[in-house]
């Protein structure tokens, strides 16, 4: 075999080692956390200790796991990082199982790397801690919101879920964009003013696609209303403006999209 013809199998080959060493690797971590999240329960291991420990994995996996295939792990392990960010000091007697729940999800994800529904999968995670408002029941619909993290983030997060609504904060727009693909959320905020790509392009890219076309959008600016970005969001995307009519806006702005 000629050396031009042999390079893409040893390139292939070289592909394939670090695609397994990933994976026994990540077996390894996952065995890690089952372990830990065993001595949480039985009281051997803080609170605070078990958070670290799953927060650290989610974070290295979400990102790894997407590059060797595994995009469902992916998913999850975002999910896994947002049911943790606002973890209180105690943790709710619900959180032992929601992270074993977790642990097995990421468990089976990483046993498969075929076509699966990752828009069942991510609405079969548990809905993140933190959320605790009374009598509000957490409605089985997935809203992504795309905007850096912030104050302005966290009060446009508390007023979805007032609606019963689980958030999914993601923060970078190029990002969004893949797992809105993969998750089919079933609808997309997206501010329009964003690092890298804007959240306008993102908006018209989305309603262009056969794939995420349908998905209801809505776009959160502080642009005046007559800015020229604006007249380039299609007509169905509703625009949220900041400020005073911010409340009112987003209620119209759900409502138009049967939200409501």
């Amino acid at each position: 075999m000629s050396e031009a013809n042999g390079q893409p199998r040893q390139s292939a080959e070289v592909a394939e080692q670090l695609c397994q060493e990933f994976a026994d690797e990540t077996h390894e971590i996952l065995q890690s956390l089952d372990v830990t999240l065993d001595a949480g329960r039985h009281g051997r291991a803080a609170a605070n200790d078990i958070v670290t420990a799953f927060r650290r994995a989610a974070l290295t996996l979400r990102g790894h796991a997407a590059n060797f295939g595994y995009r469902g792990l992916s998913a999850v392990a975002h999910r896994l990082d947002e049911y943790l960010a606002a973890a209180p000091i105690s943790l709710p007697p619900r959180a032992w199982d929601d992270l074993q729940f977790f642990l097995d999800t990421m468990l089976e994800q990483l046993k498969s790397q075929g076509d699966i529904d990752h828009s069942g999968l991510v609405r079969r995670l548990p809905a993140k801690l933190g959320f605790d408002l009374g009598d509000i029941e957490v409605r089985n619909v997935e809203v992504m919101l795309v905007m850096p993290h912030g104050a302005q983030t966290r009060f446009v997060e508390r007023e979805l879920q007032q609606c019963g609504y689980r958030v999914s904060v993601v923060p970078d727009t190029i990002l969004a964009f893949a797992m809105v693909v993969q998750t089919k959320p079933d609808l997309v905020i997206v501010s329009a003013v964003m690092p890298a790509l804007d959240g306008i392009d993102l908006a018209v890219a989305l309603a262009s696609m056969p794939s995420t076309r349908n998905i209801p959008m809505a776009v959160i600016t502080s642009l005046d209303p007559e800015d020229d970005r604006l007249k380039l969001l299609p007509l169905r995307v509703p625009v949220v403006h900041k400020g005073p009519s911010f409340g009112d806006d987003l209620f119209t702005a759900l409502d138009s999209l049967f939200l409501i």
